[in-house]
C-alpha cells in the first residue's frame, strides 16, 4: 500500500525540472515511518497554499548577465514570463529558458536559487517552509556546504560565467575590428554607464564625463510627448564625420518641427570644423551653419556629437548641456518645441560588427522636490526614413578634408542658441 503524503498531492506533482535542486535534508514524518519531505518536494503551489508566498503580477525576477526578466506568478504556482505571456510550470524551467537566451552555452542550474520573489530567492522561501513543518522533528541533516555557501557558489559561478562571457564578446568586437581595418589593436579601457538612480544630487567633485545610462518613457510611465523622423542622409553625414577622428566631434541637427503633428524631422547634420576654444573659427562656423539653415528653410532642431571610443550614452555633461538647450530653444513664450540630442559611437568594442551604435535622448528635468538631481536621460524612440538620394551638398560635404577637427567644443552651440 502506498504511503499517502501528509501535504496533498501538491507536493507530488513536482516537475521533472525540480530534481535538479540539491536535497538539503530529510525529515522523517511523525507517525508514518518511511515518508520523508525534502526541499525537492516542494513546489510553488505548496508556497502558495500555505501563505508563504502570493501570486502577483511582477512578483518574480531574474537578474542574469546584465539582464532583468520579469514574471508573473500565477494562481495555479505557473509562472508567465511578461515578455511574451509564456508559461512555466517551475522556476528551473523558467530560468533555464532565459538563461539560454542570453548565454546559448549555459547548462542548467538551480532555478530556486536564480529566482528572486518579491527580491529575495525562492530557495529562502522553502528553507522557511521546512522549518515551519518540523518543530518538532529531528534535525535537519545539512549536506557538506551551509545553504548560504552553496548560494554563494551560485552567486559566483554567474559572475564567472559574465566575466567570460563580456570578455568573449568584446575579443570577439575587437577581432572584427581589426579584420575591417587590418590593423592590431588594443583593447582600450573603457567607461561604465552608472544607473541613474545611483547618481543623486548634483556633486561638483564628480567627473563630469561619467557616462550614465538612458532610461525609456516607457519605464519612467511617461508617454514621449512628440514623435521624431530622421533622415538617412542626416544620419549618414553624421556618422561619417564622427568616424573622421577618434577625438569627439559636434554638430547641429537642422530639420522643422511641426506643432499641430507634433513631428519633429531631422532633414540635415551640420557638422561644426572648429577646434577647442578657437573662438575666431567658432563663429565662422556659427555664421555659416546659420546661413546654410536659412537657405535651406530649416530651424535648428538638435545637436549631435560623437563618444569615439566609449558606448553612446550621455555623459553627466551631456545632460547638463541637453537640459540647456532645451530651455533656450523652448523660447522666452513658453511654447514648447524639442531639442533633440544624438550621440553616435563609431569605436565601440562592443558594438555589432562595423555599424555604429547611435543614441538619440531627451533630458526629463527632475521632479520638483529634487530640484538639486540631475536630469533624467530618456533614450527617443525615433524613426529611420530613408532617401531616395545623396543630396549634392552631401556629396560636397563628405570629401572636405577641412572636416576633420581635433576636438570641437559646445561654446560653439552655446553662442548660436543664444542668437534663437
Amino acid at each position: 500500500m502506498e504511503v499517502q503524503s501528509p501535504w496533498g498531492e501538491d507536493v507530488l506533482e513536482d516537475d521533472e525540472e525540480e530534481l535538479e535542486d540539491p536535497e538539503v535534508g530529510r525529515l522523517m514524518t511523525s507517525g508514518k515511518a518511511g515518508t520523508y519531505l525534502t526541499k525537492r518536494g516542494i513546489t510553488l503551489r505548496v508556497l502558495l497554499k500555505d501563505g508563504l508566498i502570493e501570486a502577483g503580477q511582477g512578483v518574480l525576477s531574474i537578474h542574469y548577465l546584465g539582464k532583468k526578466f520579469m514574471g508573473d506568478l500565477m494562481v495555479d504556482g505557473k509562472i508567465r514570463w511578461q515578455e511574451n505571456g509564456q508559461a512555466f510550470n517551475s522556476p528551473s524551467a523558467w530560468a533555464t529558458h532565459c538563461k539560454r537566451l542570453v548565454n546559448p552555452a549555459k547548462k542548467s542550474g538551480c532555478g530556486w536559487a536564480s529566482v528572486r520573489y518579491k527580491g529575495q530567492k525562492l530557495d529562502q522561501y522553502k528553507t522557511a517552509w521546512l522549518r515551519q513543518h518540523q518543530p518538532h522533528g529531528p534535525a535537519v541533516e545539512v549536506s557538506p556546504l551551509s545553504e548560504g555557501e552553496e548560494d554563494d557558489l551560485l552567486e559566483e559561478e554567474d559572475e564567472e560565467e559574465h566575466r567570460d562571457w563580456k570578455m568573449n564578446t568584446m575579443e570577439q568586437a575587437v577581432v572584427r575590428k581589426q579584420q575591417v581595418t587590418g590593423q592590431r589593436s588594443i583593447l582600450p579601457e573603457m567607461q561604465i554607464p552608472l544607473k541613474y538612480s545611483t547618481l543623486g544630487s548634483r556633486d561638483s567633485a564628480r567627473d563630469p564625463h561619467t557616462l550614465v545610462e538612458v532610461t525609456t518613457f516607457t519605464a519612467i510611465n511617461k508617454f514621449q510627448p512628440f514623435h521624431v523622423a530622421i533622415s538617412s542622409n542626416a544620419l549618414l553625414l553624421l556618422d561619417f564625420h564622427s568616424h573622421l577622428t577618434r577625438s569627439e566631434v559636434v554638430g547641429y541637427l537642422g530639420g522643422q518641427w511641426d506643432t499641430n503633428s507634433q513631428m519633429l524631422t531631422v532633414l540635415r547634420a551640420f557638422p561644426c570644423r572648429s577646434r577647442l576654444k578657437d573662438a575666431e573659427s567658432a563663429t565662422a562656423t556659427e555664421e555659416e551653419v546659420c546661413q546654410s539653415l536659412f537657405l535651406r528653410g530649416l530651424s535648428l532642431v538638435g545637436w549631435y556629437h560623437s563618444h569615439p571610443m566609449n558606448p553612446a550614452m550621455p555623459s553627466l555633461q551631456d545632460i547638463e548641456a541637453q537640459m540647456d538647450y532645451q530651455l533656450k530653444l523652448q523660447g522666452i513664450e513658453n511654447s514648447f518645441q524639442p531639442c533633440l540630442g544624438i550621440i553616435c559611437g563609431p569605436y565601440f568594442h562592443g558594438n555589432q560588427g562595423t555599424q555604429s551604435s547611435i543614441c538619440p535622448f531627451w533630458v526629463m528635468p527632475p521632479a520638483e522636490h529634487r530640484p538639486n538631481d540631475y536630469g533624467i536621460p530618456i533614450e527617443v524612440e525615433v524613426t529611420y526614413c530613408e532617401d531616395n538620394f545623396l543630396t549634392n551638398d552631401i556629396l560636397h560635404e563628405m570629401p572636405v578634408p577641412a572636416f576633420v577637427s581635433k576636438h570641437p567644443t559646445y561654446e560653439l552651440l552655446n553662442c548660436h542658441l543664444q542668437h534663437q
